[in-house]
């Protein structure tokens, strides 16, 4: 039992019951911390504007790993990848069940745990916010790149659609962009952290003090100073586009089932879009984009398919972009996008060329049905294919990333440094029914359009589909498994921005201030080890 003085000046005996009980909440208390900084980070995430929250979970988890040891920072790291991917990724067990989903959040959630080591690490070194904001964009870079291809959802700077930092985009792309939010949430809890101990101490310690305001305060002006970069004129002119959302006949995986029916939708909806042109209720488009998938039969192999989808173009009379599987005699299947005219049927083609693992191709399919017998419903693997896709639409240059290849910044940027006028991101988010998913991944359309200063248009087979000007705003989306035809006159861009023309050089340079900053901490230990021992 131990014991407290009264305000008399005697001795009061504490039960041994509560001292452990406080032991324990101070225990728990990081590591409730940690979870909690993962939460408010997924509530600054779409669909919700709450963008702004990703600041104070950065200075929450800042708190929990400032000064930690490696192993209390990989252990605190890890609750806090799971506070923040556990919810963000709820999505991907919508059809399949639990188990993928779990697993896909664990194994994503050491990603931020190493992240966290690296942060702890850095926390004992002056301006420690900055190198801590440029740990973590290294966490993200390695977890956009391993395993199979990567898996970059959940990047920071696609919770940031709607907050103050986007045109950083334009800056220095989505590491920029992530690594000022991050800056930012840690130099706030530095900045409470100097000020909670000047009143504790008395002291004024300016220098410390100011450093720890301007990790705040360059962040917010250097986006203010970003904003000339962000423009949505017309340089070539303008286009005026349809994207079609047929929607499919039922939710869940299943809905390949019908493939026919998805077909029929896309293209009765893209008839009736004929009719109203022809009553002049909408303008007629320069050319329509229909979403991924929107022909899972082969036109190529199937008759029926081709005189659907060439009855269709025909009579819209415009260039068309088809969402097609492809079924080859030998070899893996193709996620192919076509260029349909409406005289000579399909003149071009694009695979995509990140498929998606575990949704398109199954790596290690003996040992992942042991979890999931849902594995077995992809028989037959989709291969990637290796050239850039941009079609020439009605004199329009028209850049394509296919669904999940819009997380992947080389994937985007290729299509613009090749030429696209126009950015598109046709997509298939039936399999996940209601879920985020979708409002996820405009976001990520959004951030794409200001990073590179291209309109994108988004026809998605069930929702959302919409389209964006290149200040990121969206001036047209539709409702989810609602039938629709989205038709706006978009501005064409060919200038490319500081983003587009440097490329993965920001990334490069905070992987290296990252692996800089760790290794001298590293290095400086070693030396004091070594002093001790003599």
């Amino acid at each position: 039992m131990s014991a407290t003085i009264t305000p008399t000046g005697t001795r009061q005996p504490v039960p041994a019951s509560s001292d452990r009980a406080g032991r324990l909440l101070r225990r728990l208390a990081r590591p409730a911390a940690a979870v909690l900084s993962g939460v408010v980070l997924f509530l600054s995430f779409p669909p919700r504007p709450l963008w702004w929250l990703a600041l104070p979970a950065f200075a929450l988890l800042g708190w929990c790993l400032r000064g930690r040891r490696a192993r209390a920072a990989f252990g605190l790291g890890h609750l806090a990848g799971l506070g923040f991917l556990l919810p963000l990724l709820v999505w991907t067990g919508e059809e399949v069940g639990a188990v993928p989903w779990l697993a896909l959040a664990a194994v994503e959630a050491l990603f931020v745990a190493l992240t966290g080591v690296g942060v702890a690490v850095v926390s004992r070194l002056p301006l420690w916010p900055v190198w801590a904001a440029a740990v973590w964009i290294l966490g993200e870079g390695l977890r956009a790149r391993v395993p199979f291809g990567g898996f970059p959802w959940g990047k920071i700077a696609f919770g940031q659609a709607d907050g103050v930092f986007l045109p950083l985009a334009a800056v220095g792309g989505t590491p920029v962009l992530g690594f000022a939010v991050a800056l930012c949430g840690f130099g706030l809890y530095e900045t409470a952290r100097r000020l909670r101990q000047q009143r504790r101490t008395g002291e004024f310690p300016r220098g410390p003090l100011a450093a720890a305001a301007l990790t705040v305060l360059v962040p917010v002006t250097a986006a203010v100073a970003a904003l000339p970069l962000v423009d949505d004129s017309a340089e070539d002119g303008t286009a005026t586009v349809a994207a079609i959302q047929g929607n499919v006949p039922r939710l869940g995986l299943d809905f390949n089932a019908q493939r026919r029916a998805v077909l029929d939708n896309h293209a009765n909806r893209t008839e009736q879009l004929a009719e109203d042109v022809a009553a002049g209720r909408v303008p007629e488009p320069d050319f329509v984009l229909w979403p991924e998938n929107s022909s899972d039969l082969d036109p190529y192999r199937n008759g029926d398919a081709r005189l659907v989808i060439d009855r269709a173009v025909k009579a819209i009379g415009a260039p068309t972009v088809i969402g097609a599987v492809l079924t080859p005699d030998t070899g893996p299947l193709r996620n192919t996008l076509i260029t349909w005219d409406p005289e000579k049927g399909p003149v071009a083609t694009y695979d995509k060329r990140h498929v998606q693992p575990f949704g398109e191709y199954i790596p290690m399919r003996p040992f992942v049905r042991l979890f999931s017998s849902d594995v077995d419903r992809v028989r037959r693997d989709f291969g990637p294919g290796d050239k850039v896709g941009v079609f020439d639409l009605a004199g329009t240059k028209v850049g394509l990333a296919t669904c999940y290849e819009a997380a992947f910044d080389w994937a985007v940027r290729d299509t613009v440094t090749h030429g696209a006028q126009l950015i598109s991101v046709p997509s298939n988010n039936a399999t996940f029914g209601r879920s985020e998913m979708t409002y996820q991944q405009l976001a990520m359309s959004r951030v794409r359009a200001v990073e590179h200063s291209r309109a994108v248009v988004v026809p998605v087979t069930s929702g959302v589909s919409a389209v964006i000007r290149p200040d990121g705003t969206i001036v047209q989306q539709t409702r989810m498994f609602t039938p629709d035809a989205l038709v706006a006159e978009v501005p064409l861009r060919s200038s490319l921005t500081p983003a587009t023309r440097v490329g993965t050089l920001p990334e490069g340079v905070l992987a290296v201030l990252a692996l800089g900053a760790m290794g001298w901490v590293g290095r400086t230990r070693a030396k004091e080890r070594r002093a001790a021992a003599r």
